[in-house]
């Protein structure tokens, strides 16, 4: 039988676990928008897109959970547009949005970077580098190694279903593996610096291409969507047992 919670308990539990006043971040994580008190179920998803707001209310969802949420640093404050459509929705059906950024990515269990290497079958992490400590270092399961990165490359593609960008310029097997999801390009270097093989996120700018073909260190960009699908349905399935509450995940397709 499905449980109720009282959305300040949601609240709280999430907080406990995911520690938001450790991170210094460009977003308000926890709860983003008041819905109603009582919570019965949740549906967590990757973005607060309109697209996962009208699924959510389809699915009489009482709460969304996110990693992506509707207000970050720099938000000029006018609710027009876009933006007035997903709040509209969200305030119309009374449903609460809970939005965590970078407490999701860094969780050592149920997180994003966590659960990627799970799904891809990295073993770490053996350290963690880059600025507050976000990108994960490690390798193959069971201190093995892969061929090449073209072999790295054709097991992520494999593991997430989709294409994978590719700079192929590590010499010999990949056996340090440095792995950070979503937009985190930035910290390629220090996966250089920490003696990464291969370096494994979301996107790709265009400095990276030049410092793996100068460093030779393989670069992997694998979505930035694709690769943070995992951390927001581990934290909400895991919230939502603890508290007896119903949950489910709804994917919106993102090809970026």
């Amino acid at each position: 039988m499905v449980a109720m919670t009282d959305r300040l308990e949601l609240l709280t539990t999430l907080d406990a676990l995911l520690q938001p006043e450790r991170f210094k971040d460009y977003c308000h994580n926890g709860l983003q928008v008041e819905g109603r008190t009582q919570v019965r179920k949740i549906v967590s998803g990757v973005t607060a897109s309109r697209a996962l707001i009208e699924a959510a209310i389809e699915a009489q969802a009482d709460a969304i959970f996110v990693h992506h949420g509707l207000f970050w640093r720099g938000f000029e404050g006018r609710i027009t547009g876009w933006m007035r459509q997903r709040l509209g929705l969200l305030l119309q059906h009374d449903i609460n949005l809970f939005a965590y950024h970078l407490p999701l990515d860094a969780h050592p269990e149920l997180g994003n970077n966590a659960q990627l290497g799970r799904v891809l079958g990295l073993e770490g992490p053996a350290g963690r580098i880059g600025e507050q400590s976000l990108c994960w270092l490690g390798g193959a399961a069971g201190g093995g190694a892969f061929e090449n990165a073209q072999a790295l490359a054709s097991h992520v593609e494999n593991k997430l279903k989709r294409s994978v960008t590719l700079v192929d310029a590590a010499q010999g097997a990949i056996k340090k593996v440095a792995w950070c999801t979503g937009g985190a390009q930035g910290y390629f270097e220090a996966a250089i610096a920490a003696g990464a093989d291969a370096f494994i996120t979301g996107e790709i700018s265009e400095p990276q291409a030049h410092y793996a073909r100068e460093c030779g260190v393989a670069y992997l960009a694998c979505g930035h969507h694709a690769s943070e699908r995992y951390g927001a349905q581990a934290v909400a399935g895991h919230v939502a047992a603890q508290l007896g509450l119903e949950h489910v995940f709804i994917d919106i397709d993102n090809p970026a």
